[in-house]
């Protein structure tokens, strides 16, 4: 194993190679670049031809469960990102199914294709989230061994994992990531949270007392590769040391970018109105442990909030 969150040399892992389905995201962009760094060949499965002449795409129709299988094959890793995004739209039924079968129908199909093939990838390392606890603010930090929540995003995270972890019948050392909020200028939550604050409206939403398990977009990157390095297996929390409530997470922002908060908080039932079910993923929060990752040995370069916006921002 890799101690301190050491990774293996570029001339050790020069002939090696990382399958990324759904590669094209935002912490799919970052790895990309991380892995390509390290001396990794890399390539992405997605719907479409990419435009990064550095990596090989591999064209996959899930509906037709169509795919170049001798391309699949010849990889030593695969890492799995692969899901509609939880936030963009409405959950009606409709989208609730696509969030849940993204997930777990492209994992099902990468199964049969390294089943059937008799395909030993050295190691296996897909997404989940630590939505798989529930959203109930509460002072519990919730560790590994913690049973699910009861609301959407706990079932998806359920289903998820256990698409994920049918690979163990294959013996291929599998993992998955509870991944935590990411923090990037590039996308994602905080793009969102730092707009209205850098139009001086920013403020805490609903009580502002829920809690935010936040990471840096470079630790889950990260980590991905050093589980998928070190072959791990079983579920890792992907979150930062410190908790923040969504109250205090709001004032680093602001502090970061120099500005004011002058507005109160955003009561919840305004937020209902514009999210409907959604907004539960920000009236409500959970405290999540990295205690598991880092007794592996990995660590963190930013386990502190103010360093990481400093980062980001910089």
């Amino acid at each position: 194993m890799n101690k301190g969150g050491c990774f293996h040399s570029k001339q050790q892992v020069m002939e090696e190679s990382v399958l990324i389905s759904g590669g094209s995201g935002l912490v799919g962009n970052v790895l990309t670049n991380i892995l390509l760094k390290k001396g990794y060949k890399v390539g992405h499965i997605s719907r479409s031809k990419s435009s990064d002449s550095r990596v090989e795409t591999i064209v996959w129709d899930l509906r037709s469960k169509t795919i170049d299988i001798e391309k699949v094959v010849k990889y030593d890793y695969l890492i799995n990102l692969v899901g509609a995004g939880i936030a963009d739209k409405k959950w009606t039924l409709e989208r609730k199914r696509e969030i849940i079968d993204s997930r777990v129908d492209s994992l099902n199909f990468l199964f049969e294709i390294t089943k059937n093939n008799q395909h030993q990838f050295k190691s296996i390392v897909s997404a989940s989230a630590v939505g798989y606890y529930g959203f109930e603010t509460s002072d519990h930090i919730f560790t590994e061994i913690d049973k699910p929540g009861n609301d959407f995003l706990a079932e998806t995270c359920v289903k998820w994992e256990k698409a994920v972890f049918q690979f163990n019948e294959l013996n291929i050392p599998t993992s998955a990531v509870r991944i935590g909020i990411v923090l990037s200028t590039d996308g994602g939550a905080l793009k969102e949270l730092a707009r209205p604050i850098k139009l001086y409206a920013g403020a805490p939403l609903g009580s502002g007392d829920q809690y935010i398990p936040w990471i840096h977009i470079k630790d889950v990157s990260n980590q991905f590769i050093y589980q998928m390095e070190n072959k791990l297996s079983g579920a890792f929390n992907a979150s930062a040391d410190e908790h923040k409530t969504n109250a205090e997470f709001t004032k680093d922002v602001a502090s970061v970018l120099n500005k004011p908060l002058i507005l109160p908080n955003v009561p919840a039932f305004i937020m209902k109105i514009i999210l409907g079910e959604r907004a539960m993923m920000v009236l409500k929060g959970n405290k999540t442990s990295n205690k598991k990752i880092k007794d592996a040995g990995f660590k963190h370069e930013f386990s502190t909030l103010k360093p990481a916006l400093e980062d980001l921002y910089k």
